[in-house]
């Protein structure tokens, strides 16, 4: 089972960042050391957003909860994390899919 979490990051995301990436790069390694978080980092090359996936047996939950201490939500006056969305996401293809589907 997996799960997506995007943020949507304000236009000046590699300033207002600094200030709060440590915690966030913290809380983003113990969720990869409690085998929930498989990968996770910005996308694009500006704007950018960010992109974690998660995984085990609840997923979805193990996002949603990471969404609402991350540094980068919970201080969103800062202007790092404008929004969050965190969706469940069907695997079909891969090592690690959870129903894999083959021709």
């Amino acid at each position: 089972m997996h799960a997506v979490l995007e943020y949507t990051y304000d236009a000046n995301y590699l300033q207002t960042r600094e200030q709060y990436r440590v915690d966030h790069l913290r809380a983003a390694w113990e969720a990869v050391a409690r085998g929930q978080l498989l990968v996770g980092g910005a996308v694009g090359d500006g704007p950018f957003s960010g992109l974690m996936i998660f995984t085990g047996e609840k997923p979805l939950e193990a996002a949603k909860a990471f969404a609402a201490a991350d540094p980068y939500v919970t201080y969103v006056t800062g202007g790092v994390a404008t929004s969050w969305a965190a969706r469940p996401w069907t695997t079909v293809l891969g090592k690690g899919a959870a129903t894999p589907v083959h021709p």
